[in-house]
């Protein structure tokens, strides 16, 4: 077998029939801080647009983005955060949220992203488990209302002073700050502290503290759902993210005169890493056409402002090209971007090319504890690899596919799929038993099933553990298991995921319930709203007598699975 090497030792195609691949390290790895990365991109391209907020009306320069970043920075700063103290940000894509991702850098505080779905339990355990001194917090989307969950977690929030919270349910915050300019008792507003930055502005300050700060160091927290029922905070450093950034706007061939429409939530690595950490990387314009997706408004931003490069999940494709004034809208100018988030239809993906004018659309592959991408497929790759591949091994990395006992699997046979290299995070914030489960020897054990072909692209197949993935959100069945365990009338509860042509995955759960008890399907949903997040909500529900199980007392969900695809007269999508 042909063995491609390029790029000082890399091995872009298996070598020796197994699968084991590892990227080019032609390019070096860079040093940089999140803010030497933002500070290095206005300072090449002051007046070149880079931020557009159409809801909000905001249009700013990459010199008046980095300007409103400082001001921000010493506004926190004032306030009395300092480096290494934890930063929650609740919130929709608005400019608060980008604002607070680069301040919180600048000075070396961590931000910690709370998915803007979750509800009261998760966002308590959430702020408690990395002990947040501070949120920045939108006042509500869609049915959350944001500021209502706090005070109930927190009603001390009506008797202290904004900046001197003592919580008994949240003892480490301090600091709620809120945007809009009402005022709320015991909160700060957003423009509090902008106002005291301005004031307090010292940029010779704000870079001596930069010049302390390692590039190795934490810089982000991000939940991922946990099979123990609690989420966990993969920690992210500066490396990692400016990094992996920067390689995918390479492979993405993304220049400063590109413009990227940004749909995806920024709380997710695809809005902060591959979007607008890749914008930063090259000086591309980053446009935000709403809050939360919206498939008009997304088309109408690409079409106006001009955009050449859009991401999406698979899910926001098919809603985009299924709008009924699709072509009313000029998306000419297309030319890149990135489908990923979720498997990838391969029929979605051909459409996207074809009508979209995404002629040069890339797939990416990761997960958030890998910063997150290991495998993309670049702009230059044929189509049928962009359609039927997440593409092949980025700088930097090494993947190999192992059996269950750790054996390199040979070529084109299936294996869990492991990441070595610059991108794997620090480790589980505060949960060094769940580290060292998931990092062996530097090598991420990612659960996903995944094969690699002769030339080195990457299939992924499916998932050693059960996780479904709806929409882009990643959902672990035992923690919804455990929350439904809680409802009086439940013995035994079994949650798994079944097809969508939308969503790829819907979730469902089968319910055994307490003898001589009654319940509807309706009933457990509404045991559900508002208590754990809307996408996590079963969508299809089945009372059963007893669940399917092995000799040994195993429960098979591939049989509940089977069972509710043929009586749903569900279809399996072929993906990527």
């Amino acid at each position: 077998m042909a063995t491609q090497v390029s790029g000082k030792g890399a091995i872009i195609e298996p070598k020796d029939g197994l699968s084991y691949v590892r990227g080019s390290t032609e390019i070096p790895l860079s040093e940089a801080t999140i803010g030497e990365f933002l500070r290095s991109t206005a300072e090449r391209f002051p007046d070149r647009p880079a931020v557009v907020f159409r809801e909000q009306q905001i249009r700013w320069t990459w010199k008046e983005f980095a300007e409103e970043v400082d001001i921000l920075a010493a506004g926190l700063l004032a306030l009395g955060i300092v480096k290494g103290d934890r930063v929650g940000i609740w919130s929709p894509n608005r400019v608060e949220w980008l604002l607070t991702q680069f301040a919180t850098a600048r000075i070396g505080a961590v931000l910690v992203n709370i998915n803007p779905a979750y509800r009261l339990a998760e966002l308590e355990y959430a702020l408690n488990k990395v002990g947040c001194k501070a949120i920045v917090a939108a006042e509500r989307f869609k049915t959350s209302m944001y500021l209502e969950m706090l005070q109930q977690l927190a009603p001390e929030l009506a008797t202290h002073a904004p900046g001197d919270l003592h919580a008994a349910r949240l003892p480490d915050l301090r600091y709620v700050i809120r945007m809009c300019d009402t005022e709320t008792p015991g909160m700060l507003t957003f423009s509090d502290v902008i106002e005291q930055g301005r004031a307090t502005l010292d940029v010779v300050k704000l870079d001596e503290i930069g010049a302390t700060l390692s590039c190795h160091e934490a810089i982000n927290i991000q939940f991922t759902s946990g099979t123990t029922g609690n989420p966990k905070g993969a920690t992210l450093t500066h490396s990692n993210v400016v990094n992996n950034a920067r390689y995918i706007a390479m492979a993405m061939n993304l220049s400063e005169q590109d413009a990227l429409c940004i749909p995806v939530p920024l709380y997710h690595c695809f809005g902060m890493v591959l979007a607008v950490l890749a914008c930063v990387a090259v000086g591309a314009n980053m446009v935000f056409p709403g809050e939360a997706f919206d498939p008009a408004a997304t088309l109408a931003a690409v079409a106006q402002e001009q955009c050449t490069a859009l991401h999406g999940v698979p899910t926001m494709f098919i809603a985009e090209l299924d709008h009924p004034d699709f072509a009313s809208f000029d998306l000419s100018r297309l030319r890149t971007g990135i489908m990923a988030g979720s498997p990838c239809p391969i029929e979605t993906m051909k459409k996207v090319v074809s009508r979209m004018h995404l002629n040069e659309i890339t797939i990416a592959y990761g997960m958030t504890e890998t910063s997150p991408v290991s495998f993309q497929s670049s702009t230059t790759d044929p189509l049928d690899k962009r359609t039927t591949t997440v593409g092949r091994i980025q700088p930097h990395l090494e993947v190999k596919i192992v059996d269950p006992v750790g054996n390199i699997v040979p070529v084109g046979e299936t294996g869990e799929l492991c990441t070595r290299g610059y991108s794997v995070m620090q480790g589980y914030w505060d949960d060094e038993a769940k580290t060292r489960e998931s990092i062996v020897d530097g090598w991420m054990h990612t659960g996903d099933l995944a094969t690699l072909d002769a030339e080195g692209y990457c299939n992924i197949v499916g998932r050693l553990k059960d996780m479904l993935i709806r929409g882009g959100e990643n959902i672990y069945p035992r923690e919804i298991e455990e929350f439904l365990f809680r409802h009086p009338k439940i013995q035994s509860v079994q949650v798994f995921g079944v097809p969508d042509s939308r969503y790829g995955e819907e979730v469902c759960a089968w319910v055994v319930l307490r003898p001589g008890e009654q319940a509807t399907a309706e009933e457990i949903q509404q045991f559900c709203n508002g208590q754990i997040a809307h996408y996590k909500v079963p969508k299809y529900i089945r009372f059963v007598d007893e669940l399917p199980m092995t000799v040994t007392g195993k429960v098979q969900k591939f049989v509940m699975r089977e069972r509710m695809i043929s009586e749903l007269k569900l279809q399996e999508g072929k993906t990527a």
